[in-house]
């Protein structure tokens, strides 16, 4: 099938009589007529639900959808998109372990992986996404386990270069993972460019109203755990909390990691996506490759109008032929790349949240990429905790603003932009 009708028909299939929605199971256990029939879940030695903590049915079919549309075998939904990216590298490394990430990833990833996970004892190097091929090799080391982008990063809106990285992480027998969730599968399949998993926020584009917060994990099944056994023993050894079971060798290379996830993650610390939460990512999902060339087509003119405009200092947006991003984008996004822009006004900071108090379509919120146009001044909020070099490092400038472009019409967004600059 198409991905416009995955987001439609994939991940769940009535039978003669059932519901034509997915059907919302919001239970927290499941009856079972013995006890040796809940002992084989227990044993991961047959497929069901005992408890809402680790699987639900509803999550489970909205996460197939994903699944399908990613080009994957096999993938889970988080209660975050912030839990999606721990369990996606916790699922692989673990205290003295080493990973690789792209300085400018989401401030709150960054934070997670720099201080959280530190904490841990998991060692992060952060590159320059555009580092010299030299200073991407010298940033491995020997217990590396993983390597993790974004597509677009948030919100420096940096077009990473997928395929480049996926090969320098094969190089040293690790997964590259990226975080998807700006340019969603419509506009980018990451795993066609040698990615191994996929992280979303899926309340995102993908939900697209600003109504449930949630995550998931895709596995593309192309990463060989036993080619790089001593590196992974989680998935390559017995897991002697699971009666000994070996994932990667019962679950095989299109199951394992995701089965590992669940069983061990998921059960101890429950990060599970309601199932009525899974429900409305489901209707949003439904409309995604409908939504997603609107938000690219208001965005491409509030960028066009805001790089001729005499108050504006500087506009970043890779549909515009002048951004530096302008040629991978369209290699890795040729039908569009996200709603969002990021730009600064003559007049600095200052200038910035004068302009911000005074548009009437645009709202200031924390939230982006949705249906709803929104502003943000990303140096105050969302990477507030971050450092002045750090903040250097990820692409955020203190009078940089993030405009994510909803489905209104172009035409009041863009009147909306022009008042509101005239303020400065």
């Amino acid at each position: 099938m198409e991905r416009d009708t995955m987001c439609i028909q994939a991940g769940y299939e009535p039978k003669n009589g059932e519901s034509r929605m997915i059907p919302i199971i919001q239970s927290t256990t499941f009856k079972y007529d013995t006890s040796e029939d809940m002992g084989k879940l227990f044993d991961l030695e047959a497929p069901g639900y005992f408890y809402t903590r680790l699987q639900n049915p509803t999550n489970d079919m909205v996460a197939a959808k994903i699944c399908a549309l990613e080009g994957g075998t096999a993938a889970m939904l988080t209660s975050s998109g912030q839990a999606a990216s721990f369990f996606s590298v916790f699922n692989l490394a673990g205290c003295g372990d080493h990973v690789v990430a792209s300085s400018t990833i989401y401030g709150g990833t960054f934070n997670l992986f720099n201080v959280t996970m530190r904490r841990m004892g998991i060692e992060f190097t952060f590159v320059d996404p555009d580092c010299s091929d030299e200073e991407l090799e010298a940033a491995f080391r020997p217990n590396t386990k993983a390597v993790f982008g974004e597509t677009l990063a948030n919100p420096a809106l940096i077009v990473f270069d997928i395929e480049r990285f996926a090969n320098a992480a094969h190089a040293h027998g690790v997964p590259l993972i990226i975080d998807n969730t700006f340019a969603t599968p419509i506009n980018c399949r990451p795993f066609e460019w040698g990615a191994d998993i996929v992280v979303h926020s899926t309340t995102k584009y993908l939900d697209g109203h600003d109504a449930a917060v949630g995550g998931c994990i895709v596995d593309s099944g192309n990463f060989d755990w036993f080619a790089h056994a001593d590196k992974f023993p989680g998935l390559t050894t017995p897991d002697e909390s699971y009666h000994g079971i070996t994932y990667a060798e019962k679950f095989g290379q299109g199951g394992a990691y995701i089965t590992k996830a669940t069983a061990q993650l998921m059960r101890d610390l429950g990060s599970i996506q309601a199932p009525m939460n899974a429900f409305y990512l489901n209707l949003g999902i439904e409309s995604l490759a409908v939504r997603m060339p609107r938000h690219c087509e208001n965005a491409q003119k509030a960028a066009e109008f805001l790089e001729k405009h005499e108050k504006v200092a500087w506009v970043n947006y890779p549909g515009l032929p002048s951004n530096k991003y302008f040629e991978r984008a369209k290699k890795y996004m040729p039908d569009g790349t996200c709603g969002v822009i990021s730009f600064g006004v003559k007049g600095g900071r200052s200038a910035a949240e004068e302009f911000m108090k005074h548009l009437k379509v645009g709202m200031i919120a924390t939230h982006v990429a949705d249906a709803h146009t929104c502003v943000l001044h990303p140096a105050s909020s969302t990477h507030r905790q971050l450092t002045d070099e750090e903040l250097k490092a990820g692409g955020v400038t203190p009078d940089l603003i993030r405009l994510s472009c909803g489905l209104e019409s172009a035409k009041d967004i863009l009147a909306d932009l022009d008042q509101a600059l005239s303020f400065i």
